[in-house]
């Protein structure tokens, strides 16, 4: 099952870099300006690592990145001097919202034939496991 999990998650980065191609985005561009979307409040590179299972570094590099193409800004942190919170800019914003309008057609035919009751119970098994592997980093 691992090793399946690993070819899946190759398999989607794949073709996610694929599919946000054209507005200018990676998968894990993607997956940064997705997170930050989804945060209630803006936060720094080190939580939205932890909120992906990513090395800090990593994140950081690609944030960088989004700020360089105006994605992405950084804003005080009144809680920390040093590590602003990122905040997307309204190009940010559109650029994942144009990747989202894009995945819709891709996720509805990955979809097809899939029975509910086993998309469900994949999810409950890989939270489950995801569950201990991050009780395991603490």
């Amino acid at each position: 099952m691992i090793l399946d999990l690993f070819r899946l998650n190759n398999r989607l980065l794949s073709a996610g870099d694929r599919l946000v191609a054209e507005v200018g985005l990676t998968s894990a561009r993607w997956q940064i300006l997705g997170t930050i979307a989804a945060g209630d409040r803006p936060q720094p590179v080190a939580w939205l690592a932890r909120d992906i299972g990513a090395h800090r570094q990593n994140v950081q590099r690609i944030v960088n990145e989004l700020e360089a193409e105006g994605l992405v800004s950084f804003e005080p942190n009144p809680h920390h001097r040093r590590a602003a919170l990122v905040v997307l800019t309204d190009k940010g914003m559109q650029a994942f919202e144009d990747a989202m309008h894009l995945q819709i057609p891709w996720v509805n035919n990955l979809a097809e034939e899939l029975q509910v009751r086993h998309v469900e119970t994949t999810h409950k098994v890989i939270t489950e496991v995801l569950r201990k592997l991050e009780g395991d980093d603490e």
